[in-house]
């Protein structure tokens, strides 16, 4: 389900200021739930990653490998519920 300003957005109700904020927003999300990955040792795959992260001292290629807690993999599931209701790509 999108979220409510995604639609908005879609549907043109807000303005071109709040798709920025939207995008904003998406940013946010990606940096954190990426961030969590980088501090566990992940071996980005693609160019905004690498640009954004690089890639060293990785040692992980697979996402599911990476040691990470409980609390870690429930926080990267609502960050990824977030992106996906609000659009995100």
């Amino acid at each position: 389900m999108r979220s409510l300003v995604s639609c908005m957005i879609a549907t043109g109700i807000l303005g071109t200021a709040t798709a920025a904020q939207a995008q904003g927003i998406c940013q946010s999300l990606w940096v954190e739930r990426n961030s969590i990955y980088k501090e566990a040792g992940y071996c980005f795959k693609t160019a905004r990653a690498i640009n954004y992260f690089g890639n060293r001292g990785c040692s992980y290629d697979v996402e599911a490998a990476l040691p990470l807690s409980p609390g870690q993999r429930a926080r990267i599931g609502r960050v990824l519920a977030e992106e996906r209701a609000n659009g995100c790509r």
